[in-house]
């Protein structure tokens, strides 16, 4: 699913990538790089490249910003991002429309935040995540699709489909007019899910 409707967008399936960082996140994310390189991954890289390019432009809320704007115009389907703890650089590029962000620190994390929430950036803290442990993270993430392994769950895809078009939809402005209340798109069946989902038995 694209949130943003441009033909000219490079996409996960053409091996088209974006990636950002500030200079402390710059070691994982150049270790992420060259191994989806290896593997025929096409990158725009915007930096840092070392982390001795400590420079204005590359604090970790310009980066994410600048990141954040190429998804928000349609230039890129997905994206990487780094810094120290992945937290700020997070921060920034969420400021963008249509950018649905997550920080990661695992490969499970990785794996549900495309299948179950169609994060289009996904974050990560270099002081946190070792570069292979980065590398399972960032393959977990590309080779999945939003609603992809959760067969046994027969409404998995329309259940997050419903939160993923709601946030995109969302307006703060007339959510506070509304009372704090969220007008709803559309309806899933909650009780399928309840019946259907192991974890929500006794």
């Amino acid at each position: 699913m694209k949130i943003v409707d441009n033909p000219n967008m490079k996409m996960i399936k053409d091996k088209k990538l974006l990636v950002g960082a500030d200079n402390t996140g710059s070691p994982l994310k150049n270790a992420v790089v060259a191994h989806l390189k290896k593997k025929g991954w096409e990158i725009e890289d915007i930096g840092a490249m070392a982390p001795t390019e400590n420079k204005p432009e590359n604090m970790f809320h310009r980066v994410g910003l600048r990141v954040g704007a190429k998804i928000a115009e349609g230039d890129y389907e997905r994206a990487l991002i780094f810094c120290g703890t992945g937290m700020g650089i997070h921060i920034a590029a969420s400021k963008c429309p249509h950018v649905h962000a997550a920080v990661v620190e695992s490969v499970a994390s990785g794996l549900r935040a495309i299948t179950g929430n169609n994060v289009n950036v996904l974050a990560m803290g270099a002081n946190y995540v070792a570069p292979q442990m980065g590398i399972e993270i960032a393959e977990a993430y590309l080779s999945n699709d939003f609603g992809s392994g959760y067969e046994w769950w027969d409404n998995f895809y329309e259940f997050h489909k419903l939160s993923v078009d709601e946030m995109e939809a969302f307006d703060y402005d007339k959510f506070k007019a509304n009372g704090f209340k969220l007008e709803h798109l559309y309806e899933v069946d909650l009780e399928d899910k309840m019946n259907e989902n192991p974890a929500f038995k006794a």
